[in-house]
């Protein structure tokens, strides 16, 4: 099976760091143009430079995703650029934040609003130039298995990542009349394989004084949870994601795809042991 994206282009969002530029990369090596757009210029450029050093097309379109003007601006280069939009990945999320009982309104306002108009605001322009064109396109979202399971410590995260599982389950019904598909997929603490394009994570700075009633949550191991011993990384959700962009998906829409070593699919009780491990990741 050869998957192939030749003629197609794509808009990454969020196509920074980790995960985004790991799938702008892979668009672009099953044959895409690829449209980087991130609220950082220079992250979004950096992926981009990354394709082209590859032999790959990509261009920067750097935009803020929950600003209206700021989306319509950023689709309508794409299109003055290439001429259409085939295939658009929803990845724009704010990483981190805190639990219910410290988080702050404005913090929690801003990750929820990241992730709710971010999805909705370029699906709608995406979707729409597909639509005016004839294109029988994809739209793909990135959840996170917080918002599948409980998970301490980021009520922010764990609330819009839980929305945003429905939200591709009705998109994907209002745009199947035009042959568009929507789908997700799901990965669990994912490994950088691309170092030199990872952003530091940035500090919020020092915990407040707790009241003589906290209790800690419990702990998360992100180590030992993968019955086939490793977590995924930007490269194996490159590949995913082209294979679910592709002719060859034609009939997949409404989904989410788990790209996390068995990580969801365990019993709450069960504890992997020692793993031979999968096989050797293809590069790209």
């Amino acid at each position: 099976m050869e998957v192939s994206l030749e003629g197609r282009v794509a808009l990454v969002t969020g196509a920074g760091p980790n995960i985004g530029s790991g799938i702008a990369l892979a668009l672009a090596r099953y044959g895409a143009k690829v449209a980087c757009n991130d609220v950082d210029a220079s992250a979004a450029e950096a992926s981009a430079k990354r394709i082209r050093s590859h032999g790959g097309e990509s261009i920067v379109v750097q935009g803020d995703v929950t600003r209206e003007a700021d989306v319509k601006r950023y689709v309508d280069a794409v299109l003055s650029e290439w001429g259409h939009i085939d295939i658009l990945i929803n990845n724009a999320a704010l990483m981190g934040g805190k639990g219910l009982l410290e988080e702050d309104l404005d913090h929690y306002n801003r990750a929820v609003e990241v992730t709710a108009a971010g999805n909705f605001l370029n699906s709608k322009y995406v979707a729409t130039s597909m639509i005016e064109r004839g294109i029988k396109g994809s739209i793909v979202s990135i959840i996170s298995s917080s918002g599948w399971h409980g998970v301490p410590g980021m009520i922010a995260y764990a609330f819009h990542k839980g929305g945003l599982v429905n939200f591709v389950r009705a998109a994907a019904m209002e745009l199947a009349p035009y042959g568009i598909r929507v789908n997700s997929y799901t990965p669990t603490a994912p490994t950088p394989d691309n170092p030199e394009y990872e952003r530091p994570r940035r500090a919020r700075g020092p915990e407040s004084e707790r009241p003589s009633w906290w209790r800690a949550p419990g702990t998360v191991d992100t180590h030992n949870c993968f019955p086939l011993g490793l977590s995924s990384t930007p490269t194996d959700i490159g590949h995913c994601v082209a294979w679910l962009c592709s002719d060859y998906a034609r009939l997949i829409t409404g989904c989410d795809f788990l790209i996390d070593g068995g990580a969801s699919a365990k019993s709450f009780f069960f504890q992997p042991g020692e793993s031979l491990g999968p096989v050797p990741v293809i590069p790209l």
